[in-house]
């Protein structure tokens, strides 16, 4: 199936020409329907279930997190979910147009895309909205090379948990990213179980959760990791700020080669797109309870409304909360 921005793509598909270069797309069929219509794009993605998806087609039709040292005739930008990390990426981009490339933004409506104009105004890029359909709009971006420079590189915070501090690295495109979530705020209160042993940070983001258990415990072997590689480089950088060590993967679900675990931790990213998928849910709890060592424990963050505990209850001994608050609960399952 295709996602609605997708669909977008495919009814604008003559828009493209020459080269294409596919930035930041879902993870769906559209490297395949690409292809079908005889259009020879690659994809530069920082998702790894995107790039399963495009390396399916050609093991060269992907770049996962780095930009390729190529030109493209089109780049086609699939607006990100944060607002923030649509300069940087154009920014980024300019490296890989050429001086008469065409490049084009598509997003859904409920993504942020509305706001383009307004943004773009502030940044010095020229945007034209060519259509408008399967609540999606599809933009033509003009003045690349007029881009105003924007920060890059990544942001660092003081975070104080308790009487634990450390310094937190992130950049846009990353979970808490400049901030801690009252969600993980709760988590790290209750981790004190959580004291030695094989420990894996499950979706990472920008490695808050890997570095406080870090730094109370430092004979912890720890292990991260997380779908994008923004959150790897971030969590990456967070240990690094506080001379913490630790392994930090990226991997589309659980990282392979790892062994089981005494204990994951996790706030899950339970969305495909814009909407929760209780399947994904389902389907980490199944495997999460395969990576645990007998006796071991997984510890997670979610929204009081999500109806984990059932799930929870079918595959563990014992589930049990452990702190509720501000709209989240936190289960200890073993």
């Amino acid at each position: 199936m295709l996602d609605n921005s997708s669909q977008m793509v495919v009814r604008n598909s003559a828009d493209l020409k020459g080269t294409v270069l596919v930035i930041e797309p879902p993870a769906d069929r559209l490297a395949t329907e690409l292809a079908a219509l005889g259009i020879q794009a690659r994809c530069f993605t920082t998702n790894a279930a995107v790039a399963h998806n495009w390396q399916s087609l050609s093991a060269e039709a992907v770049y996962l997190g780095k930009l390729p040292d190529q030109h493209f005739d089109s780049l086609l930008i699939f607006h990100p979910k944060s607002k923030e990390q649509l300069p940087a990426l154009l920014q980024q981009l300019k490296a890989v147009a050429k001086a008469d490339s065409l490049c084009f933004l598509v997003g859904d409506n409920k993504g942020g895309i509305k706001s383009l104009p307004a943004l773009a105004d502030k940044i010095g890029v020229k945007v034209y909205k060519l259509d408008n359909a399967k609540h999606c709009l599809w933009f033509e971006l003009d003045h690349l090379s007029e881009l105003q420079p924007v920060p890059t590189g990544f942001l660092q915070f003081q975070l104080k948990s308790g009487s634990t501090e450390f310094v937190v690295c992130s950049q846009p495109g990353v979970f808490n990213h400049g901030k801690l979530d009252l969600g993980t705020k709760l988590l790290l209160e209750n981790l004190a179980h959580v004291q030695k042993g094989k420990v894996l940070d499950f979706g990472c983001g920008a490695g808050i959760v890997g570095a406080y258990l870090k730094k109370n415990h430092s004979a912890i072997e720890l292990v991260a990791s997380d779908i994008s590689t923004l959150a790897v480089e971030s969590t990456e950088a967070t240990l690094a700020a506080n001379q913490l060590s630790g392994t930090v993967l990226c991997a589309d679900g659980f990282p392979g080669k790892t062994g089981l675990f005494d204990h994951i931790v996790s706030n899950p990213p339970f969305h495909t797109g814009l909407k929760t998928d209780y399947q994904i849910s389902e389907q980490f709890f199944q495997n999460a309870r395969q990576h645990l060592k007998a006796g071991g424990s997984l510890t997670l963050v979610a929204n009081v409304h999500l109806p984990y505990a059932e799930q929870l209850k079918s595959l563990f001994n014992q589930v049990k909360e452990l702190g509720r608050r501000d709209g989240f609960v936190v289960y200890y399952c073993q």
